[in-house]
């Protein structure tokens, strides 16, 4: 089983600092006012008004915080009017925290970070479960060249009639504009991977995960609401997880809503939570 230790914290949120820096590097390339720059190190990183990835994440696991240095983010956030959000791991150095509220940051959510160790004997048993699969009737491909727009639209409308479930509500929510956009970027992320899932033939859902040095994050999965309950979800975790150990990942990681249909489904394909992470929010009203 994986132990979670703050240099394992670093590791994975240092990766996603650096996908969301990727988005952000889309949008300035467009020409918008779009801005990535180091801090405590790790990576504060805007994009666009509303975006999913506008966050500062990895905080307190990877470098000193200074506050001079946060003020100066604070100002940038401000003068584009937009929110900054810290995803603040319990593996932080508590001093961070204490920063942080002294400063005026609000908690408004948690979100759980789980691992699985995609070793040899995960690779065998996916293996024989991925056949199991395909007897079923459920086939996962990765996207082609002429499939974008269609996985977009999957991906949209499964996210647009999410699973109820036992747990607190996302305090997020995005347009289906902000989303097309956010996911048609995907294809330009290096090392992002993404993939349709059939039953029967019928289109069923989607997924994508990115892979870098060795750690494959899961970005994203979701299956139509009339296919739902049928295993594929889980095949499509399964492929992607399966493809990752292939290209030499050793460590996968997604992080999730507690209590939610995704977390339950990752446990029972063997992930366990390594951390939580706080959601703290600083607004300029």
């Amino acid at each position: 089983m994986l132990f979670a230790t703050t240099s394992l914290a670093g590791r994975i949120d240092l990766a996603e600092a650096r996908l969301c820096a990727a988005f952000a590097g889309i949008q300035g390339r467009r020409g918008l006012d779009a801005f990535v720059t180091p801090i405590g190190g790790t990576i504060a990183v805007y994009g666009s008004p509303n975006a999913p990835y506008n966050k500062l994440v990895g905080l307190g696991v990877a470098g000193d915080l200074q506050e001079s240095a946060l003020e100066q983010l604070e100002e940038e956030f401000r003068r584009r009017d937009a929110p900054l959000q810290v995803e603040l791991s319990t593996l932080a150095d508590p001093a961070v925290g204490s920063l942080l509220t002294r400063r005026g940051y609000v908690l408004v959510n948690f979100e759980n970070v789980l691992g699985l160790a995609l070793n040899g004997t995960f690779v065998e048993e996916a293996a024989r479960r991925q056949a199991d699969d395909q007897a079923k009737g459920i086939k996962v491909e990765r996207v082609g060249p002429n499939e974008e727009a269609g996985w977009v639209d999957a991906m949209i409308t499964a996210f647009a009639q999410a699973d109820t479930f036992d747990g607190p509500a996302s305090h997020e929510t995005y347009s289906r504009e902000t989303l097309e956009r956010a996911l048609s970027d995907q294809s330009q992320v290096d090392g992002s991977v993404r993939y349709l899932a059939y039953l029967d033939g019928a289109l069923a859902g989607g997924g994508s995960a990115r892979l870098e040095a060795g750690l494959a994050q899961l970005t994203g999965a979701a299956t139509l609401p009339e296919h739902r309950r049928k295993g594929v979800q889980s095949a499509v975790l399964r492929t992607r997880l399966l493809d990752a150990a292939r290209e030499g990942c050793d460590l996968a990681t997604v992080t999730v809503q507690p209590g939610s249909k995704s977390m339950q489904n990752a446990q029972r394909a063997g992930f366990t939570l390594l951390y939580p992470r706080a959601v703290l929010l600083k607004k300029w009203s």
